[in-house]
């Protein structure tokens, strides 16, 4: 379907106008596709509405930081992707801390067994870690440097370092749990 009017100019009308017609036709191109992306997400279509809601709540409120540095397409799909992305570490924070209060309310069996046990874990996974692998993570998690920054000493693109620090957690999540069934199978 070919758009009248670009998305930049509705942009610059409704900025000049306030006049909501305009970004109600950028929110009827757009509303569809963002539900898909924060569908494809979360995998949960309620989630995803609420997400496509309050990225919309979002994007109106901040139609003038709308800088024509990109189509207007990609600055709310970048919006979207963070806005979704940031929700969902948020869950993921939230579902750590219940585990872990949790943890503090189970009955002690020997704390000083367990931590022992967990640093023999981390031991092996680290022996199966590259010096790359190593040296990101931590920059990341010890040096407490930003996407940007790691980016910047790599020469890559902040894409490149979230997906080879995503690469390297999954690497650790999974060398982690196959050490403890194997513990577990003793």
């Amino acid at each position: 379907m070919k758009h009248s009017v670009k998305d930049e100019e509705l942009v610059r009308l409704y900025l000049q106008t306030r006049q909501n017609a305009y970004f109600e036709q950028l929110y009827t191109r757009y509303v569809s596709k963002v539900y898909r992306r924060c569908y494809s997400l979360t995998k949960d279509a309620s989630q995803a509405e609420d997400f496509t809601h309050d990225i919309f709540i979002r994007v109106h409120s901040h139609m003038n930081r709308f800088q024509e540095r990109s189509a207007f397409s990609t600055w709310l799909y970048a919006i979207s992707y963070n806005y979704c992305m940031d929700q969902l570490r948020s869950t993921s924070r939230n579902n750590l801390i219940e585990l872990d209060e949790t943890a503090h309310n189970m009955p002690d069996v020997n704390d000083t067994e367990q931590l022992e046990q967990r640093l023999r874990h981390l031991s092996i996974v680290m022996e199966n870690m590259t010096i790359e692998e190593t040296l990101l993570i931590r920059l990341k998690y010890e040096d407490d440097l930003d996407i940007k920054e790691i980016a910047r000493q790599y020469n890559l693109k902040d894409s490149a370092i979230k997906m080879r620090l995503k690469r390297t957690r999954d690497k650790i999540r999974r060398i982690y749990l196959s050490n403890m069934g194997n513990q577990l199978a003793y």
